[in-house]
Order: structure tokens, then sequence, then C-alpha cells
């Protein structure tokens, strides 16, 4: 298990962009398992929406590719790089995401090439999924 502190050696996203707490289980390359714990303190509640807080679906996206780079960013040939999004594809959003949830988030990487490729990202508050994705990206 990765707690912050190792996030913050893999990632270079800092508060309040980091939105991945730790990573359960990580195959370097391959597969990681996050969570991030969704708190009425979140910056983002301020304004979406002060009655009814709801995480914004493009943030649940972002926790998805952060925990996408750990799993990349942990090979060694990719240490000290940057994943940047070069598209977000079927994308859906099943559930709100609201103070108190706790988002398990999971992705594979299903195709890569060098340091183009694409990743599966589900992202689940119990067992249910809140939002799905395949994630493109590249590391530089």
């Amino acid at each position: 298990m990765l707690g912050i502190k190792e996030i913050k050696e893999i990632l270079p996203h800092r508060y309040p962009f980091l939105l991945v707490d730790k990573i359960e289980s990580l195959e370097p390359g391959v597969k990681a398992v996050g969570y991030k714990n969704v708190t009425m303190n979140e910056y983002f509640f301020q304004g979406h929406f002060p009655e009814e807080p709801v995480m914004p679906g493009v943030l649940i996206i972002e926790a998805l590719a952060q925990t996408g780079a750990v799993a990349l960013l942990s090979l060694e040939e990719f240490k000290g790089k940057i994943g940047y999004f070069t598209g977000i594809d079927k994308a859906k959003f099943r559930r709100k995401v609201v103070p108190g949830d706790t988002l398990r988030l999971e992705v594979e990487i299903i195709k890569r090439r060098g340091p183009v490729g694409i990743g599966k990202a589900v992202a689940y508050v119990e067992d249910k999924k809140a939002a799905e994705a395949e994630l493109s990206f590249i590391i530089q």
C-alpha cells in the first residue's frame, strides 16, 4: 500500500489537486487501485453546489487519471515524468459522489506502445459504479 508520501514521490500533483489519498494495490505498468475520501472540506464544494454538494464529474475522471498515472509512473522508465491526457472516451457518470463517500479508483492499462496508451478506468462508491471512462495518455 502507498500513502500520500509515496504517492507524492510518483505524481507531480499537490494540494488542492492531488485527488488520490492512498493506493491499495499496484502492478506497475498494468493496474492500480486507489482511494479518495471525499469530505465536506474539499475546495470544490464551496461552489458545486453549496446547497447540494456534488463532486464534479471531471474531478472524478482526474482522480482516475492520477491513479492510472501511479501505475505508469512507477515504472523505472517513466520515473520523474508526467502523464498527460490525450483523450477521454466513453465517459459515463452513474451516480452522484457526495461528502462522506469513499471513491475506489480502479485503472487497468489496456493498451500501451512506448509512452502512449489507453487505460480502462472505473470509480466505485461502495460496490456501485460512480463513473467510468477510457483514458488516453502520453508520458513525457
